[in-house]
């Protein structure tokens, strides 16, 4: 029984690198975070990094993380500042457990706070897409406080509330590289077309993922995933 035991564990684990290999070898590293967002002259967390990830001299106190990131999300409305603000709250969250559980509640009380008649999409979204990037960042163990929430059923009620808005449809696309493969071809194609009268969503489409010799954001959203596509 044991021995049984111990073969079905070496299996689990040998089957979940493979699929860390073969998702690594799609995207070059987690789509949602491994990637810088051009947000302009906005506003975001501190960085001063040259690259995606943090560089190690960092001096950001992370015991403000939760409240600088809710105060820079409720400052501005652009997808792409939200974007690339959760992006970097997850590096961060990621040296300070602590930080990263008080983050998530800090937006999910937002939602409570609101309401119910007239829900504002970005507080669903928000949620959304920080579950989704600390999924991608701090993996689905005990580590991750939002581990089990849906991220992208979350985007898809923003999306809803919030009407034509091509930089949501923009993150829906990232969120679904994966599948389902007919949501995400629709997500791809709302943000094509609103890039065409938005600079900010069209300089982003045509950046480079990860450094100026990978393929530009447009082709990774148009080729067809080699990674499983998800379950309903």
């Amino acid at each position: 029984m044991q021995i049984h035991s111990r073969r079905a564990y070496r299996f689990t684990v040998g089957l979940v690198g493979l699929l860390m290999i073969v998702a690594g070898a799609t995207f070059g590293g987690p789509p949602l975070i491994c990637h810088t967002f051009d947000i302009g002259s906005a506003k975001s967390l501190p960085w001063i990094s040259h690259g995606w990830n943090l560089s190690g001299r960092e001096d950001y106190d992370t015991s403000k993380l939760a409240s600088d990131t809710f105060a820079i999300l409720a400052s501005d409305s652009t997808v792409l500042v939200h974007m690339e603000t959760l992006r970097r709250a997850t590096l961060y969250a990621r040296k300070n457990p602590v930080a990263a559980k008080e983050l998530l509640t800090r937006l999910t009380a937002a939602t409570k706070s609101v309401q119910s008649d007239s829900p504002p999409a970005l507080y669903y979204f928000d949620i959304g897409y920080l579950a989704e990037t600390y999924k991608q960042w701090l993996g689905q163990d005990s580590q991750n406080p939002a581990r089990g929430i849906d991220g992208y059923a979350l985007v898809k009620q923003a999306l809803e509330l919030r009407g034509n808005d091509p930089q949501m449809e923009f993150a829906a696309a990232i969120i679904t590289l994966a599948g389902p493969t007919a949501e995400h071809q629709q997500h791809v194609e709302k943000a094509l077309a609103g890039a065409k009268s938005d600079p900010l969503l069209a300089r982003n489409l045509s950046s480079h993922f990860m450094g100026n010799d990978g393929q530009t954001i447009t082709e990774m959203l148009a080729k067809p995933s080699a990674v499983r596509e998800r379950k309903p």
